[in-house]
């Protein structure tokens, strides 16, 4: 993979590309947001966006989750992406080790109704204890079932708030979050305020369609201005690290 922006570089370290700074997020966690997406905006072909990825992409999201302490993710983008626990090979678990990091991160799934399927391998062979983050109107019964596989939170309301979520895992000594999606939870996050970065791969294909965008939901009262940090390339698919002005 070879470097385009700030300056040309033939070959990039991903890890060092993707390195998070020591003082990210100023006292609160650091959220940085990774999604792919075609040139005519999809994020996905037929509800999953891996048709969209390469090899390459495929490494810049396992550098992107072996670098963070807790992955959050929305229950659509766990469901249709069918979501497994985080795994990594021996020499990313021994990075996150010498960081102070637990061997892989824990997966946070936020889900106002709490319909999950708890025996899938997400929850029975998480090596880290998954978070369910859930809402008041969840039936007490999945509460429960959750309970035995997870650590569950809910909310006082019918819905989850996605800074009190961030809030919480921050509690927990996450000082960084990987947001996945699903893009009403983007929104939220990024709607909220606490977005710090995105990084966006740029597929190149073209789907049509009038599938979601990264971002869905309201329009933002202003456009968010975006900097780039890099920008990448490797086989045509250009990848975006974009830090919140």
């Amino acid at each position: 993979m070879r470097g385009l922006l700030p300056q040309a570089v033939a070959a990039v370290d991903l890890v060092e590309a993707y390195a998070i700074p020591p003082d990210a997020g100023g006292g609160t966690a650091f959220v940085r947001c990774n999604m792919i997406t075609s040139l005519d905006g999809a994020i996905s072909v037929n509800g999953r966006s891996g048709t969209l990825g390469g090899p390459a992409d495929r490494r810049v999201f396992q550098t992107l989750r072996s670098l963070t302490d807790v992955v959050l993710v929305g229950a659509g983008t766990m469901r249709s992406e069918n979501y497994g626990p985080a795994r990594f090979d021996d020499e990313l678990r021994e990075q996150r080790l010498q960081r102070g990091q637990n061997p892989v991160p824990p997966i946070a799934v936020v889900t106002a109704s709490a319909n999950l399927d708890w025996s899938s391998p997400f929850f029975t062979e998480a090596e880290e204890r998954p978070i369910v983050f859930t809402s008041r109107i969840s039936e007490k019964g999945a509460r429960e079932r959750a309970a035995e596989v997870a650590d569950v939170v809910v909310s006082d309301d019918d819905r989850v708030d996605p800074m009190a979520a961030i809030d919480y895992l921050r509690s927990r000594g996450y000082g960084s979050v990987l947001l996945e999606g699903g893009p009403r939870l983007n929104a939220d996050v990024t709607d909220a305020g606490a977005l710090d970065e995105l990084c966006l791969t740029l597929s190149p294909r073209l789907v049509a369609g009038d599938g979601p965008r990264v971002l869905a939901g309201a329009e933002l009262s202003t456009p968010l201005g975006l900097k780039i940090v890099h920008l990448l390339e490797e086989d045509g698919f250009l990848f975006y690290r974009l830090a919140v002005r």
